[in-house]
């Protein structure tokens, strides 16, 4: 069994991409991409400790059924925030990030 420590560290690591993607990056694709790619980090170690809670042997539940919500709403997330991003490319024709500094247009 691999112990939670090594879960931890791959979603620490994964945070730690997904952050400094969403930091550095212009492209706002790139950015909406780092974004998930931290709620996923944030998922996996929600899982982890979960598993790690069982006791006698038995898992606990709980923590994978919110993941589940978690990427189902992370779904819906994706629905309008591609759809918002098309409209700025057609409104602009850029995903630039830094040419979108004002909300009129």
């Amino acid at each position: 069994m691999t112990p939670l420590s090594h879960y931890l560290i791959f979603s620490s690591i994964l945070f730690a991409v997904g952050l400094a993607g969403a930091l550095m990056r212009r492209n706002i694709l790139v950015v909406f991409m780092c974004l998930e790619l931290m709620l996923t980090a944030a998922n996996v170690s929600l899982v982890a400790f979960s598993r790690a809670q069982g006791t006698e042997g038995v898992p606990v539940y709980d923590a994978q059924v919110l993941t589940l919500f978690i990427m189902a709403i992370a779904a819906a997330e994706v629905a309008v925030g591609l759809a918002l991003i098309v409209a700025m490319f057609r409104a602009r024709r850029t995903v630039d990030s830094t040419s979108l500094n004002s909300l009129k247009d």
